[in-house]
């Protein structure tokens, strides 16, 4: 009886351990498709004569901050030129205030701590994906069009 308990936890653990290295691959090959594309991106712009100080990359989504189903008028928006150096502006909107937040970015990094939805617009920007997106929450999320968990 005890054998079959020890072989049956192993199962478990074994099972676990094949998920947790799935999830792992799957992470690691997004990752590297991202940074492929930009290096695509920016191998483009490098063979081009555009100016690199120029604004090229830009993505915002809107999304309801507060869970207030205020229509989700709060938004992240990322103007990024073609080293991935600019700014993304957040704005949280409620139904009685508003604050609105400016974080440098540098090749793509904030010195400042970035909130979810800021490091998704500055991914997508990155990756040429504005400019509107979506997030990955499974919430529509566009330019003039109101989240779909609010009515």
């Amino acid at each position: 009886m005890i054998l079959i308990t020890i072989a049956l936890a192993a199962v478990g653990i074994g099972g676990l351990g094949l998920y947790a290295g799935l999830s792992a691959r799957r992470r690691a090959t997004r990752a590297v498709e991202e940074c492929t594309e930009m290096m695509r991106r920016r191998l483009q712009v490098s063979a081009g004569a555009t100016d690199d100080r120029a604004i090229r990359d830009v993505a915002i989504v809107h999304y309801d901050a507060l869970r207030e189903e205020s229509g989700g008028l709060s938004f992240s928006l990322a103007l990024l030129n073609s080293a991935g150096d600019g700014v993304v502006l957040t704005s949280i909107n409620g139904r009685t205030e508003t604050r609105t937040y400016a974080k440098i970015v540098q090749s793509g990094r904030s010195l400042q701590l970035l909130s979810p939805e800021e490091d998704q617009v500055v991914r997508a920007a990155r990756l040429g994906q504005g400019p509107q997106i979506r997030l990955d929450d499974g919430r529509d999320i566009g330019v003039n069009s109101r989240s779909s968990t609010s009515t």
